[in-house]
């Protein structure tokens, strides 16, 4: 192994697993139950995200989830920032371990949500001009459409190309950040592979925040 890796592994390779612990806890799953709901997988989508939460739980639930899904990527990656001198190297690395522990996470027999929140949180220290953009695109896409899955795939596949352009305007990013936006996007396009079908079947409900409804979606 290269000495500068093993070394740098040594020293920071206590960031993976606080990354990967980090993204995992499952906050949409605990502010239902906390709240007195439930399992939230018992209800709606079955998914532990804020839209379902929201209509669960209701509107303040599901903002609650969503700002905790995103705080919890974004403060992984803010740490390694933090631990290795803004080493854009380790960031990114991080940043794909804490989307997989909100993907897969060990608390919930590794069946966690599609992602879309905690991808914008893991992206906001690498390139927030990026992640505003896919906002945006979410925005677009969910008030045209009300579909919350187009939006959501809309806005994750958006992602690569706007991190392409905005990350140093004018260069290309480093290899490693286009590889890893690029693995983050297809994880949470994977993860609506559901939505997809039934986008494709006509039959994915359309956006509401109707409290016990049961539509899919995200």
């Amino acid at each position: 192994m290269n000495p500068p890796l093993a070394s740098s592994l040594i020293a920071h390779g206590w960031l993976l697993l606080a990354a990967y612990l980090l993204g995992s806890i499952p906050f949409g799953y605990l502010v239902v139950r906390i709240g007195g709901g439930g399992d939230v997988r018992r209800h709606g989508s079955g998914n532990i995200g804020a839209t379902n939460v929201a209509r669960v739980s209701g509107t303040l639930s599901g903002l609650l989830t969503l700002a905790l899904d995103t705080a919890k990527g974004y403060l992984a990656v803010w740490l390694a920032a933090r631990a290795t001198g803004e080493n854009i190297r380790w960031m990114t690395v991080v940043a794909l371990l804490a989307l997989c522990g909100h993907l897969f996470p060990v608390w919930l027999g590794f069946r966690g949500g599609r992602g879309v929140a905690t991808a914008g949180g893991v992206f906001l220290p690498i390139c927030w001009q990026a992640v505003v953009g896919a906002a945006v695109v979410w925005l677009m896409v969910v008030a045209f459409w009300r579909y919350v899955s187009l939006g959501s795939i809309a806005a994750a596949a958006s992602l690569p190309l706007l991190v392409y352009f905005l990350y140093a305007p004018g260069h290309a990013p480093p290899l490693l950040v286009s590889a890893v936006t690029s693995a983050a996007t297809a994880l949470v396009i994977w993860r609506h592979r559901a939505n997809i079908a039934r986008l494709l079947d006509g039959r994915e409900p359309r956006f509401t925040l109707s409290r016990g409804s049961k539509q899919g979606g995200a």
